[in-house]
C-alpha cells in the first residue's frame, strides 16, 4: 500500500519566498526610516513643550542626585529612558535646587549654562528610538495575526500617524506607556502557543506601569488574557509578579533606599488630586470649564487622517467577532473608556494608544480594494503636514491651519514654536512687541522681548501683538478686547498668531 505524501516544493518556491521576505523587510525599513526622519526633524525644530522641562529636570535629578523628589506623580521608567540620552551631556545643574519641578526644569534648561536645544534633543532621541521599536511591534503583531500584507498596512498607518510622529518625537511619557501596553498584549497573544513569551508580557506590562499610572486601567484585562489562554492561575501569577518587580526595579534604579510601593502610591494620590481639579477645555470653537465625556472621540475625529478612520472602522468591524479582538480591541477599549472619564480635555495624547492598537486591527482588511488607496491617502495627508505634526487635523476639518478653530492645548499649541517665532519676528524688528505665550520656553532666551498686554490698559497696546493659540481659545475680558481690535498679519507654525494693533 502506498502512503500519501505531500508534493515536494517546486524549485522556484524557496527563492520566491525569500524574495517576498526581502521585499517585506525593505518596505518595513522604508516606512520606519520615513518616520524616523519626520521625528528627528520635528525634534530638532521644536522648542520645549509644556511638560518636557519637568521630565528632563526629573531625569537629571535621577542621574545627578539619585533622587525621586521631582515629578513623583509619574513613575520613573520613562524618565530613565530620557536619562540615557542625557547621560551623554555635560550637564550643569544645581544640587538641592530649592524650587519646584517647573522652576527646576526652567533653571536647568535656561539658567544653568546648558544649551536647551541640545538637552532637549538628547532627551528626545531615546523616545524616538522607542517609538520606532513600537512600530516594529505593530508590524510583527499584525503579521502574526494576518500575514505580511496586513503587517505592512498596519505599519503604514503607524508610521504615517501625525499624532504618533508628534508625540513620539517629544521627551514625554504618553507614547512609551501606550507602546509597552501594546507589547504586552502582543506577547500574551504569542504566549497562547509558547509560554516562554509570558515573562516578556510581564516585563512589558511592568514597563507600562512604571511609566504612567493611567495604564493601571488595563491590568485586569491583561491578567484575564493571561488566564484565558490556559485556564490556569499560574500565568496570572507570573505576569503579576514580573510586572511588580519591574515597577519596583524602576524606583530602585533611582533610589534603592525608597521603600516600594510607597512612592508609587503617592504618585497615584497626586494623580487623583489632579482629577479633582477643574480644567478648561475647548472643542469646536467653544471654551468650557470641566470636561465632556465625548471630548476624546471628537478630538480623534479631527486629528486622525481620513484614510486611517476608514481603515480603523473597517478593521474593527472585521475583527470584532474573532478571538484576536480580545488582544487588540479589548485593551484599547478599556483604556479608552478610562481616558474618557478623565477630567483633562487637553489632547488626544491621552488616547495615543488608539492609533497603535487600531493600526493592528486595520491589518484585517488589508485585502479589501479600498485598503491601499486609504493608506496612500494617510501617507499624503501626513507628508502634507510635515514638519507641523502637533497641530495636524485632517482635510475634513481644514487641515493644520484650521485646527485651532476646533481644539487647543497639546492638540495644537504646546509651546513648541518659540524658536520659529523668534525667526519670524526678525522681519518686524523695531516694532513694539506684546506677547501672550503659552509654554515652558523662555522667550528672552530666543531674543523675544515682549510685555504682557494684559498687565496694562488697552489704549497703551500698539504695535505687534503675539498670542499663542491656546490663549486665543481661552481669551476673555481684556485679551478678547485686544484681539477684536487687532488685525492678524501672520501665523507661526499654526500655533502662534501675530496681530498688528494700530
Amino acid at each position: 500500500m502506498l502512503l500519501a505524501t505531500s508534493a515536494p516544493p517546486s524549485p522556484a518556491a524557496a527563492p520566491a519566498a525569500a524574495g517576498r521576505r526581502r521585499l517585506f523587510a525593505v518596505v518595513a525599513a522604508v516606512l520606519l526610516a520615513q518616520m524616523a526622519i519626520a521625528m528627528v526633524t520635528t525634534a530638532l525644530q521644536q522648542t520645549p513643550t509644556v511638560d518636557e522641562p519637568v521630565y528632563i529636570g526629573a531625569a537629571t535629578t535621577y542621574l545627578e542626585e539619585h533622587s525621586l523628589r521631582y515629578n513623583l506623580e509619574h513613575p520613573p521608567l520613562g524618565k530613565l529612558v530620557m536619562a540615557v540620552g542625557l547621560a551623554f551631556a555635560d550637564l550643569r545643574s544645581e544640587a538641592g535646587f530649592p524650587g519646584d519641578q517647573t522652576e527646576f526644569g526652567r533653571h536647568l534648561l535656561y539658567e544653568s549654562g546648558n544649551d536647551p536645544q541640545h538637552l532637549l534633543l538628547l532627551a528626545r532621541l531615546p523616545i524616538i528610538v522607542l517609538t520606532l521599536l513600537f512600530g516594529v511591534v505593530v508590524l510583527l503583531f499584525a503579521r502574526d495575526l494576518t500575514g505580511h500584507v496586513g503587517a505592512i498596512v498596519a505599519l503604514s498607518l503607524y508610521a504615517f500617524s501625525p499624532d504618533l510622529i508628534a508625540h513620539g518625537s517629544l521627551a514625554t511619557l504618553d507614547v512609551p506607556a501606550a507602546g509597552f501596553v501594546l507589547t504586552s498584549a502582543w506577547m500574551l497573544w504569542r504566549a497562547r502557543e509558547n509560554a516562554h513569551h509570558l515573562p516578556l508580557a510581564g516585563l512589558a506590562l511592568g514597563a507600562a506601569l512604571a511609566t504612567k499610572t493611567n495604564t493601571l486601567a488595563v491590568v485586569p484585562v491583561l491578567l484575564f488574557l493571561a488566564w484565558h489562554a490556559h485556564r490556569r492561575i499560574k500565568p496570572v501569577a507570573v505576569l503579576s509578579l514580573i510586572a511588580v518587580a519591574v515597577v519596583w526595579g524602576s524606583y530602585a534604579a533611582v533610589d534603592p533606599a525608597q521603600a516600594f510601593p510607597a512612592p508609587y502610591l503617592e504618585g497615584i494620590g497626586l494623580q487623583l488630586g489632579f482629577e479633582e481639579r477643574v480644567w478648561g477645555g475647548y472643542l469646536f470653537g467653544v471654551h468650557y470649564e470641566g470636561s465632556h465625556w465625548y471630548y476624546l472621540p471628537a478630538a480623534l475625529l479631527v486629528k486622525t487622517p481620513l484614510g486611517a478612520l476608514l481603515l480603523w472602522a473597517a478593521g474593527t468591524a472585521a475583527i470584532l467577532r474573532r478571538p484576536q479582538a480580545w488582544y487588540v480591541l479589548l485593551p484599547a477599549g478599556v483604556l479608552f473608556a478610562a481616558a474618557m472619564t478623565g477630567n483633562r480635555d487637553l489632547g488626544v495624547r491621552y488616547a495615543i494608544f488608539v492609533p497603535m492598537f487600531l493600526a493592528v486591527a486595520a491589518a484585517f482588511v488589508a485585502d479589501r480594494r479600498f485598503a491601499m488607496p486609504a493608506v496612500a491617502l494617510v501617507a499624503a495627508s501626513s507628508l502634507w503636514t510635515f514638519p507641523y505634526y502637533l497641530p495636524y487635523s485632517n482635510e475634513l476639518f481644514g487641515g493644520p491651519s484650521k485646527t485651532h478653530l476646533h481644539l487647543h492645548d497639546s492638540n495644537v499649541d504646546w509651546g513648541q514654536d518659540l524658536g520659529r517665532l523668534a525667526d519670524r519676528l526678525r522681519r518686524h524688528s523695531g516694532e513694539r512687541l506684546w506677547l501672550v505665550y503659552k509654554g515652558a520656553g523662555v522667550p528672552e532666551h530666543y531674543g523675544i522681548h515682549g510685555q504682557d498686554p494684559r498687565e496694562t490698559t488697552p489704549d497703551q497696546v500698539h504695535g505687534l501683538l503675539v498670542v499663542s493659540g491656546t490663549a486665543i481659545a481661552k481669551a476673555d475680558g481684556r485679551l478678547q478686547e485686544l484681539l477684536d481690535t487687532s488685525t492678524p498679519i501672520d501665523v507661526v507654525g499654526h500655533s502662534i498668531t501675530i496681530f498688528r494693533r494700530p
